[in-house]
């Protein structure tokens, strides 16, 4: 096993987060696509412990089912009653059985901005300075409320000062405790078994765990966080927010040094899991969400949502709203345009302005500009469908696929009504009704004879506006005949 490896990080996922207001458990609530513990839970995988424990107490059910669903591999440790961190790490222990033999890394589950980078520097630091315990610590702008670092000489700890406890000295530290730390498993599990819950609280705390091992004679180092903001902690609406800002504002930073253009930064949200290629555009207003993909050259937005959707090279995408679709290179979607779960455009098409497809299969060079729904459809290559086209699927109980060939073209206003199938270069006349197969290369027309019935108006609405009209009208013909 690497020196920088931990046995073990513990995660404490217990609390209930009363600030939040919510009937969803704090570590639960999401930002940029992952939830609170998700974000801890991923950036702890980066240090490929061998053992990842995260400790659940409140709602421990959804919780852990969360983390079955999303993080598999993670085990948990129920933490019946909320006793403090220290009990907390007592039950992790517990749970794996035995005092792990090497680092064990303890973090909170509600600091999503804490990064992997951050975690390999603590155990690496602790490693290396051959620490009983390191605690990771932040040099912050204002360190009001916050535990100070206390330093010796040589630079160990020798202290946590929380800040009603400090001297005017001691408050001018701005070196503040984070709360996550790096242990010797073996001093941790004796340490923790010696801890005192003789406090205000009648809680084991963690933070006891350092005079312990200092006075047995114990190294108790620090590593300083580059970014104080990583270790900012989760607990109202507001600090939600804040976090999503931050943690948006490093994923834009990230994908701009990496080549893609993002016009507004402050108008556009991306989530952890979005992915770019370089020279990708992004316009004002846009929202990229779950597993979207955007590929070399492609635009997106202004005023866009797109989730687990990929747009390939070139493709340019305008005011849609997108989910679990696939836009192929050099295709234009939009104005206005809904793109619903299993629709996949091919290479130069076009789904143009008020647009909704689902389901729907649409070939290389194909277009349904205007208009129009199609769902549950497969259409071939080099075919135009007209505006205000309706693929009827749905006969109230089952829905039903219609198939279109290539090079075909349909009338403005048709409906087509599933099951059915357009063969290879058939046309179809405008305000049809296709109820039927239409062979390939035939032009089908399903619409009543046109009927003129004269003077209707003038006997049915006399005195009206349009009788009037439909009057003066007659009698200019009357007078240039």
């Amino acid at each position: 096993m690497s020196a920088n490896r931990p046995a073990a990080v513990v995660v404490l996922a217990a609390g209930e987060g009363t600030r939040m207001k919510s009937k969803t458990p704090k570590v639960l609530h999401e930002i940029c696509g992952r939830s609170l513990v998700g974000h801890v839970v991923s950036a702890a995988r980066e240090l490929s412990p061998e053992h990842l424990v995260v400790v659940v107490g409140h709602a421990s059910e959804q919780v852990e089912a969360h983390l079955a669903a999303e993080y598999a591999g993670t085990r948990t440790a129920f933490q019946a009653q909320q006793n403090g961190t220290g009990h907390a790490v007592r039950m992790a222990l517990e749970e794996l059985g035995q005092a792990p033999e090497g680092t064990v890394v303890v973090v909170c589950g509600d600091t999503p901005l804490l990064s992997g980078e951050t975690l390999t520097a603590l155990a690496a630091a602790h490693a290396a300075d051959g620490n009983a315990v390191t605690v990771l610590t932040a040099e912050v702008p204002d360190s009001t409320g916050y535990g100070r670092i206390v330093r010796d000489e040589t630079g160990a700890v020798t202290a946590i000062v929380e800040h009603k406890d400090a001297t005017d000295e001691q408050r001018a530290i701005r070196e503040i405790n984070s709360g996550v730390f790096a242990f010797d498993g073996q001093l941790l599990a004796d340490a923790l078994g010696k801890v005192r819950t003789d406090n205000s609280q009648g809680e084991e705390y963690l933070t006891d765990v350092l005079g312990i091992l200092r006075e047995a004679g114990h190294r108790v180092g620090a590593s300083v966080a580059a970014d104080h903001r990583e270790i900012l902690g989760i607990n109202n609406r507001v600090q939600l927010a804040e976090a999503r800002r931050l943690l948006n504002e490093r994923l834009l930073e990230r994908a701009m040094l990496a080549g893609v253009s993002i016009v507004d930064p402050a108008s556009v949200l991306v989530d952890v899991t979005v992915t770019f290629e370089q020279d990708a555009i992004v316009h004002p207003g846009t929202q990229l969400l779950g597993a979207s993909h955007i590929a070399e050259g492609a635009e997106v937005g202004p005023n866009s949502r797109l989730r687990d959707t990929t747009v390939h090279a070139g493709a340019r995408v305008d005011n849609t709203v997108a989910e679990d679709a696939e836009i192929g290179a050099g295709a234009k979607v939009g104005p206005y345009t809904y793109l619903r779960p299993g629709t996949r455009l091919g290479a130069k098409s076009k789904a143009g302005a008020y647009v909704e497809m689902k389901n729907a299969s649409i070939g290389e060079g194909t277009k349904v500009p205007h208009l129009s729904y199609v769902g549950d459809a497969t259409i071939g290559d080099h075919t135009n469908i007209g505006a205000a086209s309706v693929f009827v699927n749905y006969d109230g109980e089952a829905k039903h696929h219609t198939t279109i060939g290539s090079h075909c073209r349909t009338g403005a206003d048709n409906m087509l009504v599933a099951p059915v199938t357009v063969g290879d270069g058939a046309y179809t006349a405008a305000g049809s009704v296709i109820t039927k197969d239409v062979p390939a290369g035939a032009l089908a027309v399903a619409r009543g004879q046109q009927r003129n019935i004269e003077g209707w108006v003038a006997r049915k609405r006399p005195g009206s506006a349009a009788a009037q009209a439909a009057t003066a009208a007659a009698e200019v013909v009357a007078d240039e005949n």
